[in-house]
């Protein structure tokens, strides 16, 4: 997968990248990823997906899980769960693709009976990458894109949901089940997070009571809708004061907290340091030589 895979994404993101390393690609859902140097602890909320990675290494830590993904190795992420990743060797090259729970709907009716896979991490099947590395040549034909793309898509989800993360992912592919009726919910609060959702309005979007709305959210993401609405406004908020050098009050405030003392002190769990000292200690890391 490796050499040719790689020199490929490498020539996309070399023409593409933005300053944080991200190139997107014309095709929807599939971005490739840069770094030229180690990185410090990164927090998310990841979407369902898949990362091949190609070039360095990266620590990924979900829950009580922590694999380091090196070339060859493939991340499959199948909820929107939060994560603690961290670049450990650069230069770092990856491919990540969305997954698309209607194709992996359409393909589980059509499949039937799946075959037994492994958990989240490993290897990278070579169905997989070898679709990869033709969904990638297609960039070099823009007029192909447009009719091409969506077979190889639909034929990189078939390779998954029948190879080694099969076992994994299928869940996301039932007809209307709890996966998917979550991910309503998580919709939802990625679009609204500055703004207060009340349980019933999340479990309504999401088809459940709110009792069972609990439940099942909390086992899909690890968290509760109001954690999960927390992770995704301290994100954001670090987001701006790093990025956009926004002060920690204005963030705050621009996220949807109402007291900055209770935004400080759950900023302070969430990434170790207050706000103002993590936003000083990164630009150090950013200004120090080498």
């Amino acid at each position: 997968m490796t050499d040719t895979l790689l020199n490929i994404v490498r020539r996309h993101v070399e023409a593409h990248a933005d300053a944080d390393g991200l190139a997107q690609t014309p095709i929807a859902g599939l971005t490739t990823i840069r770094s030229n140097q180690a990185t410090g602890l990164q927090h998310g909320i990841a979407r369902p997906l898949v990362c091949l990675v190609l070039e360095g290494a990266k620590q990924v830590a979900i829950g009580a899980t922590c694999v380091t993904y090196r070339p060859g190795d493939s991340l499959l992420i199948t909820a929107d769960v939060p994560t603690v990743s961290q670049i450990t060797e650069a230069p770092y090259m990856s491919l990540v693709l969305d997954l698309d729970p209607a194709v992996l709907a359409e393909l589980s009716a059509q499949i039937g009976t799946l075959p037994a896979g492994g958990g989240p991490a490993g290897s990278t099947d070579a169905e997989v990458a070898d679709t990869a590395l033709r969904l990638m040549r297609l960039l070099d034909r823009p007029a192909s894109v447009p009719v091409l793309h969506a077979q190889l898509v639909r034929e990189l989800h078939y390779w998954l949901l029948t190879g080694r993360h099969g076992a994994a992912i299928r869940r996301l592919g039932g007809p209307d089940g709890h996966a998917r009726r979550v991910a309503r919910a998580v919709a939802l609060l990625r679009a609204e997070y500055d703004r207060p959702l009340p349980v019933e309005r999340l479990a309504a979007a999401a088809g459940m009571s709110a009792s069972s709305f609990h439940h099942h959210f909390r086992v899909a993401t690890s968290l509760s809708p109001l954690q999960f609405q927390k992770h995704l406004r301290l994100i954001e908020a670090r987001r701006l004061m790093m990025s956009d050098g926004v002060s920690a009050s204005s963030a705050a405030f621009s996220v949807g907290y109402e007291s900055v003392s209770q935004f400080t002190r759950e900023y302070g769990r969430m990434f170790g340091l207050p706000p103002m000292k993590d936003a000083s200690s990164q630009a150090d890391r950013i200004d120090a030589p080498g």
